[in-house]
């Protein structure tokens, strides 16, 4: 079967996906602290719930980051085609960091121009969120019968860990055998690139400690931001150095992240940050500081390693280095505790997921598809390790590197060519028949 009216019927939608996409993004779904979650899974839910779709709304009791002034509501969607099928399940996340600085146009506002959509959360991933809505409403609205069943779900907090999100449905069986067999992550990849997989991460607070004392008095004291500055000394000329000679095999992009890397997330030594200013006499207004020695400082790292590393042997290099400078340096001492950790992922090329989404690719676009990883985690990871299904892949419209960034954008042509590559790849996949074939 062709599928040539399913594939006009989706250009028909242009006007249709941009408006969603708009509709999503004018929710600032900000995170943290994780603002009007529960605005959006009702947008997604009620306009999916009128297509026919079974509803639920989900809330992470109990989850990091919940509570009655920011619940963490989860909506996931289910249509059921004829028995004997497989689940398709599209997962997009919900939340967006903040706007920052430096836009031209309205961070919430969803404009279009030149071809674009503009606005938070556009690229990463309500652009995908919308093309993979309109993939499965164009299917059923064209008639098309399918076995097995559609799923739709928009999940919160992935820009923190996905914890109270896809952490915590996989907790509880929603991206398991048999009720979900198949998943595709409309992250902003590329709309001819399929991910398999991410980079492995290691976040860490490492802290060393000192000795309080007067700060007109430092020699009888004991600073430990002086001994955090010789642990940073030595993480930058001796172990970035040593990362960036180790090559992964994977097609991780960008291309400067095959290589381990180390991103000193942040510091925080002695007293708590103050703001300083001065009143209209000049005089120092505000909480000042007071004079003592630092007794503890701490710095937490973001560690991505390949491949071909491994968990243990990642945090072991960082206590080696802590255990010399203990044995070299007086009066060094230190802590050291896991905030987060998850080993790379890695779908088989040829996973079912993974062809029918190439075919589709090469039907809609006329080429071949290529296979890239990620360099930062995504929803994958609770997938994989907590749902115990490797059937998963990130495929959607945008450019990753304008995640995050001011001016964010998504393509209208890259949303109508996904929506429509989706399309297909759900219809191979629930029946398990080449719905790509000419």
């Amino acid at each position: 079967m062709n599928n040539d009216s399913l594939l006009k019927r989706i250009e028909s939608k242009r006007d249709e996906v941009i408006a969603l996409t708009q509709d999503l993004v004018r929710i600032p779904t900000i995170n943290p602290p994780g603002d009007a979650y529960e605005a959006c899974a009702r947008l997604l839910g009620e306009r999916l719930q009128k297509r026919g779709f079974a509803v639920e709304y989900i809330r992470a009791d109990g989850a990091p980051g919940d509570r009655n002034s920011h619940p963490r509501i989860n909506v996931v969607a289910r249509y059921e085609g004829a028995p004997g099928g497989e689940c398709v399940h599209f997962n997009s996340h919900i939340d967006v960091v903040e706007a920052g600085s430096g836009w031209t146009t309205d961070p919430f506002g969803g404009e279009v121009r030149d071809g674009k959509v503009y606005g938070r959360g556009t690229c990463d991933m309500k652009g995908g969120l919308a093309s993979s809505v309109i993939a499965c409403e164009a299917i059923l609205e064209e008639g098309l019968p399918f076995a097995g069943a559609l799923e739709i779900s928009g999940t919160v907090d992935e820009e923190s860990g996905g914890f109270a999100g896809v952490g915590y449905l996989a907790e509880r069986g929603y991206f398991t055998k048999p009720r979900v067999h198949h998943v595709i992550i409309p992250e902003p990849l590329g709309v001819d690139r399929i991910c398999l997989g991410h980079r492995g991460v290691w976040w860490g607070e490492v802290e060393t400690l000192g000795r309080i004392a007067h700060g007109s008095m430092p020699f009888l004291g004991d600073s430990a931001i002086n001994h955090m500055s010789a642990f940073i000394h030595l993480l930058e000329t001796q172990l970035q150095p040593r990362l960036s000679r180790r090559h992964t095999a994977e097609p991780v992009e960008p291309p400067g992240a095959r290589v381990s890397t180390l991103n000193i997330n942040s510091l925080h030594g002695g007293q708590v940050e103050q703001l300083f200013s001065m009143d209209a006499l000049n005089r120092p207004a505000g909480d000042l500081p007071s004079p003592v020695v630092a007794h503890s400082c701490r710095a937490v790292l973001d560690r991505r390693f390949i491949a071909e590393e491994n968990l243990e042997a990642v945090k072991a290099e960082i206590v080696a280095m802590l255990d010399e400078l203990k044995r070299s340096r007086p009066g060094f001492d230190y802590g050291i505790r896991d905030i987060m950790s998850f080993v790379p992922t890695a779908t088989p090329k040829d996973a079912p997921v993974v062809l029918a989404t190439a075919r589709a690719i090469a039907r809609v676009l006329g080429r071949e598809a290529s296979y890239i990883s990620s360099p930062g985690t995504y929803d994958q990871k609770h997938i994989v390790r907590t749902g115990k299904l490797d059937a998963c892949i990130a495929y959607g419209p945008g450019i990753l590197d304008l995640a995050h960034q001011p001016d964010e954008y998504v393509g209208i042509q890259e949303l109508v060519d996904s929506a429509k590559i989706m399309a297909l790849a759900a219809l191979s996949l629930t029946s398990g028949r080449q719905a790509t074939s000419e």
